[in-house]
């Protein structure tokens, strides 16, 4: 019996793998579909290779940060219980690889291919693993001093904070750091409109995203004996409450529509184990909410040029599902408890903290050194000269 469920768990989370691993090609879609037409063979090759530089990372370095677990054993010993161990990796790194796939969004159309290489490597081998140690494996007795302090450690069971906050917060770092798209912002205050380039293509990957969460959600109970249909419920409620509540407020905007039920899976990951379904219907449609709300604040007003919209959707969307896992897994709002407010909210402030420090640093180093930026000819005929030149001579596009 034994032998048997060792082989259950291995081939359960390797399940869980392969649909976030089809995740990326939801991200690699939903850019596609978000930039201009020269742009769509760049932000297909982006996703791809930075996940293939993510393995490496995190095989390498970030695994062993996190986990204090390495592979350079014999091939008999990481083949026990199944290979599950090196399964757990790959689970893990899928996790991991979302963070530069967040990140390419929104640096879209106008960042180096190689130094963004660079800059991946970089934070899957070390800035991530900081706080996913942290948060999943007690680094640092952090976690045990929010236990002492707040009678409960901060939770995040499928990385609302680990995973979507920080590599959100990372974007706003590199985004800020790299600069609006060229014509993007006129200097007589006008705002040049660069519409999405496919509207199919962008559903296409919000869809593939939307199923895979599932995965995402309820996979991260990492062993079949902790699986919980309650974890998939809440994910269903939130994608439903992200959407209507983006349908509404973004009037019927097909780019809101399909972001919402993103936005609403973002916030319910840390808390999707806790919560009643109505509780993760609330979570999900508050951001569903914000993420229309903050996406035009940081366009229009601000003008920070985030293509797809990654920190509203990821960064701030994430950092409410850590908060609202401390509101909505209590036992008096329908909850199952077990939960802190004060734990989740300073275990989410440590996660965006440590997510812009590291941003600014890997970013800030690169663009010292190397650069960030296109030139404006490269910039003006494709994201990168070197891997579009395959493509036809795109045309200039005045936008609406």
């Amino acid at each position: 019996m034994e032998n048997l469920k060792v082989s259950n768990d291995a081939l359960f989370i390797l399940l869980g793998a392969i649909m976030v691993l089809a995740m990326h090609a939801g991200f690699a879609f939903l850019e596609l579909g978000t930039v201009r037409k020269k742009n769509q063979v760049n932000a297909l090759v982006k996703i791809l290779s930075d996940f293939a530089i993510s393995t490496l990372a995190y095989f390498f370095i970030g695994y062993s940060i996190a986990y204090g677990v390495n592979f350079f054993t014999g091939a008999e010993e990481l083949a026990q219980k199944n290979g599950y161990e090196l399964v757990k990796f790959f689970f893990l790194l899928t996790f991991a690889a979302a963070i530069p796939a967040i990140i390419s969004g929104g640096v879209a159309e106008r960042a180096k291919f190689n130094p963004q290489m660079a800059a991946t490597f970089m934070l899957v081998g070390f800035i991530y693993p900081l706080f996913e140690g942290i948060a999943w494996n007690h680094r640092f007795g952090i976690q045990d001093w929010l236990n002492a302090s707040f009678g409960a450690e901060f939770h995040d069971f499928a990385g609302s904070v680990v995973v979507h906050a920080v590599g959100g917060w990372i974007g706003l770092a590199a985004v800020l750091l790299l600069g609006a798209r060229s014509g993007r912002y006129r200097k007589d205050g006008q705002i040049s409109a660069h519409p999405p380039s496919s509207i199919p293509f962008l559903a296409l990957g919000a869809w593939v995203l939307t199923v895979g969460w599932f995965g995402f959600n309820v996979m991260s109970a990492q062993t079949i004996d902790k699986i919980s249909g309650l974890v998939a419920v809440n994910s269903l409620m939130a994608m439903v409450g992200g959407t209507l509540v983006a349908l509404w407020l973004g009037k019927n905007d097909p780019g809101f529509v399909h972001n919402g039920p993103l936005a609403g899976l973002v916030a319910v990951c840390a808390g999707s184990d806790l919560m009643h379904p109505l509780g993760a219907l609330v979570t999900g449609g508050v951001a569903g909410g914000l993420f229309v709300w903050m996406f035009t604040l940081t366009q229009n007003r601000w003008k920070i040029d985030d293509v797809l919209g990654v920190w509203p959707l990821h960064g701030l969307c994430g950092a409410w599902g850590g908060i609202a896992a401390g509101i909505f897994g209590m036992k008096a709002l329908g909850g199952i408890g077990g939960i802190s407010f004060m734990a989740q909210l300073i275990g989410t402030l440590m996660g965006i903290a440590i997510a812009l420090a590291g941003g600014f640093v890997v970013y800030g180093a690169i663009k010292k050194t190397v650069g960030i930026r296109l030139d404006a000819e490269e910039e003006f005929n494709g994201a990168d000269l070197s891997i579009h030149k395959i493509s036809a001579t795109p045309e200039r596009e005045s936008g609406w």
